[in-house]
């Protein structure tokens, strides 16, 4: 009987010895899920359990660490089975008994100190810093006298509910007095920073930094640090202003004045934005709606742009200048005709770098009211506006430069048309009326003219609506508003006269030859005397101009030389015309005539003054006329050849140079009227200088009159 074999038997193939051999030393590894499993088990079921038995044992060891604060300075943490114990204990042997006392527990397998001791902080110091949206972290010095539980709860309050405490601060002494409320303050304003922003205490000094979230948080922070804790000041602040995603800059003019809107990038570039719309609303109202913000291309500067805008609001009545997506562009009515293709020259060619040219969209309307302003300060007379014409502003120019010694007069008036016709006559009537300010304006609008601002004297400011009315074109209407300067002190007498007596030690006020314009140098002192004679109503000065030295003898001449006949007779006619009945000697000419008079020996002469000199001037002898005239034919002889070398002018040398170059015969009397004008100028009244008599050559005489 033949056997047959099992189907399955045959079927089966034997596995290699070598994958086999893998199996069997693998075979360990099918247990480690099992292991795992069990030691998860463990950890997150028995762990938690043990570290909470071993809290629970060492509690009443912290709950008796308790100082009088209502909570104890003992913290514990179970880590495993080991037991962290932190805190800051009030002196050496109360740390050591409260870690005697953990040590005998049996739970715990180690005990892990991190107990401190309670020192006094000098400086004090403590920081709140933003680690995340919801996170903040408190390090440094914290009161001693104060729980960390119950300080915690005034900065979470302050914070906002929602935010973590990471609270390393250690208990230290030295705290100021109220530093929950101080600490409270300064976690109330780091709500209002992003992550990374700190807020610290120094003693009590407080300090903030970082960048803030939005722009109302900016500006809430900027408000809250006006106002700190009573018994704290706000020390070092470095607040960023926030990111903003569409950066702009506005300049809107109105008929009441300058408009500022959206953002500047730091707290100086916002200054510099509101200095240019005080002077281009040139007395209107500023309304300031710019707030502090980043976000302009780091490529441009915020000052240039700012003062291209400024440049191109210059150029518009009403309008706008906007920066907006990196492009700047002007809408709105031109000042006048001319500013169009100005404002186009400038966007063309002025553009700061890394600014686009926008649209510009203006119209040249007729102006309405045409207005000009003469404005007078402590440095300057600035004109502004518009004039009809040249000559218009010539005329204006021409009277204002005479009545100012120091100040210069600055013209930025432009022209158009549509001017009253009589427009000059009224400015150049309005030109005293200002310069005898202190400071003010006259501002004309159409036929309007108004005189603001403040005159040295009562009596003067007083007068000034009765001046500006009589001084007014007919057709014209005025209004003056100027009040008094009161001087700042007053001085006894003998005080007085000891000052002006000091100031005239120091001083020597010399004229140049023959000039009468005051030199750099007399301005200070003349300052000097003016503010002194405000301050001493008593005060009386007379001042006496210089004469010029003399000139020196010049060394005596040779014999002259033979001249043309002719030339004696022409000199001496032209020397004294008061004698023409003396025959020309050689001329061959009968004796010139004169239209004028001739003076004659009985002709009356003045008493005194500068006509009198020059009526004594002609009537001197005839002798002394012709040794003259002989010195002034010998001293070009001599020097022909010295003025030939310098520029071939001896024929020019010919005539005297005394005929040339002899100054007034008055000039001392003009040197002493430059200087009382000067010092009325300066604030002296009237009745306080006056001219004394001329003096010698040298400096500048003063008298005090009693």
């Amino acid at each position: 009987m033949s056997c047959r074999a099992d189907p399955l038997q045959s079927a089966i193939v034997p596995l290699p010895e070598s994958f086999a051999s893998g199996l069997r030393h693998a075979g360990w590894l099918a247990g480690l899920p099992a292991l795992a499993l069990t030691w998860a088990s463990a950890t997150l079921y028995a762990a938690p359990r043990i570290a909470d038995r071993i809290e629970a044992a060492g509690a009443p060891v912290a709950a008796g660490t308790d100082t009088g604060t209502g909570e104890p300075w003992l913290r514990l943490e179970a880590r495993g089975r080991d037991l962290l114990a932190a805190g800051e204990a009030p002196d050496a042997a109360a740390r050591a008994a409260a870690l005697t006392r953990l040590a005998a527990l049996e739970g715990p397998r180690r005990i892990v100190s991190e107990v401190g001791l309670v020192e006094t902080a000098a400086p004090f110091e403590w920081t709140a810093r933003r680690t995340g949206p919801d996170r903040v972290t408190l390090e440094g010095s914290r009161p001693a006298e104060i729980g960390r539980r119950a300080l915690e709860a005034r900065v979470t309050g302050a914070l906002g509910p929602g935010t973590a405490l990471d609270d390393t601060a250690r208990a230290a002494r030295g705290a100021p007095p109220d530093f929950p409320s101080a600490a409270a303050f300064l976690a109330a304003r780091l709500s209002g920073l992003a992550k990374g922003g700190r807020a610290s205490l120094s003693d009590t000094v407080l300090s903030l930094s970082g960048e803030a979230v939005d722009v109302p948080a900016y500006e809430a922070l900027r408000a809250a640090l006006s106002d700190p804790p009573e018994g704290f000041s706000v020390g070092r602040i470095e607040i960023l202003p926030p990111l903003v995603p569409h950066y702009r800059f506005a300049v809107e003019k109105t008929a009441r004045g300058v408009a500022l809107d959206g953002f500047a990038p730091s707290a100086p570039d916002l200054e510099a934005a509101r200095r240019a719309a005080t002077e281009a609303a040139a007395g209107g109202a500023v309304d300031d709606r710019l707030l502090l913000g980043r976000g302009l291309d780091p490529a441009i500067d915020p000052k240039s742009l700012i003062a291209f805008a400024f440049r191109l609001a210059d150029l518009i009545q009403t309008g706008h200048v906007a920066f907006a997506d990196g492009a700047v562009s002007v809408t709105g009515d031109a000042i006048d005709g001319q500013a169009i293709p100005d404002a186009e020259a400038l966007m063309r060619d002025a553009r700061p770098a890394g600014v686009k040219a926008g649209p510009v969209a203006l119209t040249a309307r007729p102006l309405s009211p045409y207005r000009v302003t003469l404005r007078r300060t402590a440095d300057a007379v600035t004109l502004t506006g518009h004039v009809p014409d040249a000559r218009t502003r010539e005329r204006v120019l021409d009277a204002l430069k005479p009545r100012l010694f120091r100040e210069p007069v600055i013209d930025r008036t432009r022209l158009a048309e549509g001017a009253p016709p009589d427009l000059g006559e009224a400015l150049v009537a309005a030109v005293p009326l200002v310069t005898d300010l202190a400071a003010g304006e006259v501002a004309v609008s159409d036929r309007a003219l108004t005189l603001t601002g403040e005159s040295l004297y009562r009596e003067s400011a007083a007068r000034a609506p009765d001046r500006l009315a009589a001084a007014l074109p007919p057709g014209w209407t005025g209004r003056a508003s100027v009040s008094a300067r009161q001087p700042a002190e007053r001085r006894d007498p003998e005080t007085c006269r000891a000052e002006v007596a000091a100031i005239l030690a120091r001083a020597s006020l010399r004229f140049p030859a023959g000039s009468t314009v005051l030199a750099p140098a007399f301005y200070p002192t003349l300052d000097a005397l003016a503010a002194l004679a405000r301050a001493c109503p008593s005060l009386r000065l007379a001042v006496s101009g210089p004469a010029d030295p003399a000139k020196a003898s010049p060394t005596p001449p040779p014999p002259p030389a033979p001249a043309p006949a002719a030339e004696p007779a022409r000199v001496a006619s032209a020397a004294k015309p008061e004698m023409p009945d003396k025959p020309a000697a050689t001329s061959g000419k009968p004796a010139a005539t004169h239209d004028k008079p001739a003076m004659t020996p009985d002709t009356p002469a003045a008493g005194t003054g500068s006509a009198g000199k020059a009526v004594a001037g002609k009537a001197a002898p005839a002798k002394t006329d012709a040794a003259k005239t002989d010195a002034a034919k010998t001293e070009p002889s001599r020097k022909d050849a010295a003025r030939a070398d310098a520029g071939g002018r001896g024929k020019a040398a010919k005539k005297p140079a005394e005929a040339v170059e002899a100054p007034p015969e008055d000039l001392a009397r003009l040197r002493a009227q430059a200087v009382v004008e000067y010092l009325l100028q300066a604030g002296a009244r009237p009745d306080q200088v006056s001219a004394g008599p001329d003096g010698p050559a040298g400096p500048v005489a003063f008298a005090l009159l009693p």
